[in-house]
């Protein structure tokens, strides 16, 4: 079953090549979405495909790269959403 999710993460996100780290993890998981830095140091994003995947790739986001320090992960459920990629965007004033 195909689902969506909105996150954000907040910590120590930012300058630790977090979202490159998560292209890469989607990737590997075969999602499709975006991520992109947060002008207050957080990062958000979405993910869409297999249920299974999502929740892996919610359990990476947890932890993140080696740099980084999450803090706090915030999860929420949204309308099943369609992407060709997961692609790395710019700062969002969100």
């Amino acid at each position: 079953m195909k689902i969506s999710r909105k996150f954000r993460v907040c910590g120590k996100v930012q300058g630790v090549f977090f979202r490159a780290s998560a292209k890469q993890q989607a990737d590997c998981l075969g999602l499709t979405g975006w991520i992109r830095n947060c002008e207050n140091g957080d990062v958000e994003g979405l993910v869409s495909g297999e249920a299974e995947a999502v929740s892996a790739m919610m359990n990476w986001l947890a932890e993140g790269p080696r740099m980084a320090r999450v803090d706090k992960l915030t999860v929420s459920d949204c309308d099943l959403q369609s992407f060709t990629n997961f692609v790395v965007g710019e700062t969002s004033s969100a």
